[in-house]
């Protein structure tokens, strides 16, 4: 017992000792060097896509065809400048989900089964989520959902 209060009192020694010897570190600001550095940070932002002679490009990917639709809805591209159209399954379900829609979700949603209508399907079943702006469908409509998507400028 004896030994461990020696010990406590030994310790708390060498901590005050510690806290009245320690100073700030110094550094030196060296916008010279920072150079190396900034080559190594990640961009910022992915860049805007190169021109290419021939559009869909071999990857199947298309630019916007020029300036928004005027409608009450809009479908903004990933950051990586693809249309958010995702395909998946869940339970056992083919599904497709289309995310980030801005606007009236509800006129996408008769817009699309329109669509869907006129390619000669039945009745889809649809899901609308309002608060996190995605519409799932189910099925996978992918292909058809991305080519109408591209038709109507988005």
């Amino acid at each position: 017992m004896a030994a461990m209060a020696a010990l406590g009192r030994r310790l708390r020694e060498l901590g005050r000792g510690v806290r009245g010897v320690q100073t700030p570190p110094r550094y030196e600001e060296s916008s010279a060097e920072f150079g190396f550095v900034q080559r190594l940070l990640p961009p910022s932002r992915v860049p805007e896509p190169p021109p290419h002679p021939k559009y869909p490009t071999p990857s199947g990917w298309s630019p916007p065809a020029g300036p928004p639709p005027d409608l009450p809805y809009s479908v903004r591209r990933s950051r990586l400048h693809n249309l958010p159209v995702y395909e998946g399954q869940r339970q056992g379900r083919r599904l497709t989900e289309l995310r980030r829609i801005h606007g009236d979700i509800w006129a996408l949603e008769r817009d699309l089964r329109a669509f869907l209508g006129s390619l000669g399907v039945p009745e889809v079943a649809a899901q609308v989520n309002e608060v996190t702006g995605t519409l799932r469908l189910r099925g996978h409509w992918g292909p058809q959902l991305r080519r109408w998507l591209l038709h109507r400028g988005f």
